[in-house]
């Protein structure tokens, strides 16, 4: 049995593995993003729909939601298939394949045992999200702050004035504030 985490990205609707075990489950995620058909695809790119799993007990029947997928995944050597949607209260990340090269290797006790390591797995995913959102705003805050502190130093302005100073470039030449802020620290040793 093998496993491997997808997900879909919003600005290109394409699959993307996040990890994946074996060749056989890289191909097969390759397959379904290439093809825009199969279980982890259609977990991530219609998870309104309320379905939060897909079970293949046995590749070589017809799939008829997937004739393109399942017939490249046979070749792949693939029997059965689990697929199981990676989502929080708050927000969704994707998929969970469960892989293997036997046909029935999936029944209802694999399929509770793969919630619970999605459940895990989600909210791992989410954790380490929000830990990356945080430290990117403080890295984004440590730099408007040395911005505005060469303005003031510069040009004698006060704390507002500099923030102002900064955000009237953001919103002037539509550059995000934190970029404006980079621009400025780099340049601070040119001329006034």
């Amino acid at each position: 049995m093998r496993s491997t985490r997808s997900r879909t990205t919003n600005s290109a609707g394409r699959a993307v593995t996040l990890a994946a075990c074996g060749d056989m489950v890289h191909e097969s995620d390759r397959l379904q993003g290439k093809l825009c058909e199969g279980p982890c695809f259609d977990l991530a790119s219609r998870k309104d729909s309320g379905e939060r799993v897909v079970r293949i007990p046995d590749m070589s029947q017809p799939q008829p939601s997937w004739e393109r997928y399942a017939a490249g995944a046979r070749k792949l050597g693939l029997g059965s298939m689990t697929g199981l949607l990676l989502y929080t209260d708050d927000d969704d990340f994707g998929a969970l394949n469960l892989h293997s090269r036997r046909r029935g290797a999936f029944d209802k006790d694999i399929e509770t045992a793969g919630w619970l390591l999605a459940s895990h797995a989600a909210v791992a995913l989410d954790s380490a999200r929000t830990i990356d959102q945080l430290e990117h705003a403080k890295e984004s805050r440590h730099a408007i702050g040395e911005a505005m502190g060469i303005l003031m130093e510069r040009h004698k302005l006060s704390e507002d004035d500099a923030f102002n100073v900064l955000r009237r470039i953001s919103q002037e030449h539509n550059i995000k504030l934190r970029d404006v802020a980079q621009r400025v620290r780099r340049e601070h040793t040119g001329p006034a």
